[in-house]
């Protein structure tokens, strides 16, 4: 398995790949330029499993003698000039795909593509910083280190069974399951241990879950409980998340009470 240590890496120093972490960053603005909105990934947590993922980073800008150009970094730590992390967009060198809206204001994108079997790490999940540049015509120019943030998450799995079906009213319902998350670092979706997770059920002809218990997965990320069943209906896992893994819910299964 490939995997490039890509993120270890110090400040002006050039990382493996490509990346380069600059010298110095500081926030400044000169002359009228403002920045009025960033958006990363659509406004969602940025989910990978095991194939590559790419998404876009956008900055919507304005200034009197219009948008030029702009540019995008994310980064982890707690000094942008030494930072734990550090990844630049796929055009690094080309200028960012600006939309006008008008003479004064653009919108301005990159994209950035996640590689899990090439060089991200199970570490690597968690809080990113999103560093902001952008330049407009009249060499006004503004720059955030960390105008916002965004998560990279390993991509989560949930299944559920519920046995016997069809089971006898009344009668005491087997439901079964495992939450699995991608592992970068051997490129296999493996159980996550020791999480919390809702049993839940839908009564037929109704759109509303209610939870029934609460129950921790395994050492192997399984889950087993029991529940009486007493009307026809949907039983699902539902996972809240977690910093590093997103929320998911199992698909309910139809269980027929007789």
């Amino acid at each position: 398995m490939r995997k490039r240590a890509i993120f270890a890496v110090l400040a002006g120093v050039t990382a493996v790949g490509g990346f380069i972490v600059p010298s110095a960053y500081a926030d400044e603005t000169v002359g009228d330029i403002q920045i009025t909105d960033v958006t990363v990934n659509g406004g969602k947590d940025i989910a990978v499993g095991l194939a590559d993922k790419t998404i876009t980073v956008s900055v919507t800008a304005t200034d009197p003698s219009g948008i030029w150009d702009a540019d995008f970094h994310l980064w982890r730590g707690t000094d942008p000039d030494n930072p734990d992390g550090y990844i630049k967009p796929n055009e690094d060198t080309t200028p960012a795909d600006c939309v006008t809206s008008g003479a004064t204001t653009s919108t301005c994108s990159k994209t950035f593509t996640f590689e899990p079997d090439w060089w991200l790490t199970n570490a690597d999940a968690g809080a990113w910083k999103v560093g902001v540049q952008v330049w407009a015509n009249d060499d006004s120019r503004v720059q955030r280190d960390a105008y916002t943030s965004t998560r990279i998450q390993r991509f989560s799995k949930l299944t559920v069974n519920a046995s016997p079906e069809p089971v006898v009213k009344g009668k005491a319902l087997t439901v079964t399951g495992k939450l699995s998350r991608a592992n970068w670092d051997t490129d296999v979706y493996a159980g996550y241990t020791v999480q919390p997770v809702k049993l839940q059920f839908r009564k037929a002809g109704t759109s509303t879950y209610t939870t029934v218990k609460t129950v921790n997965t395994s050492s192997t990320g399984d889950l087993k409980t029991t529940a009486t069943a007493s009307v026809d209906g949907y039983w699902r896992w539902n996972f809240a998340g977690t910093s590093t893994t997103p929320a998911v819910a199992a698909t309910g299964d139809y269980v027929d009470a007789q």
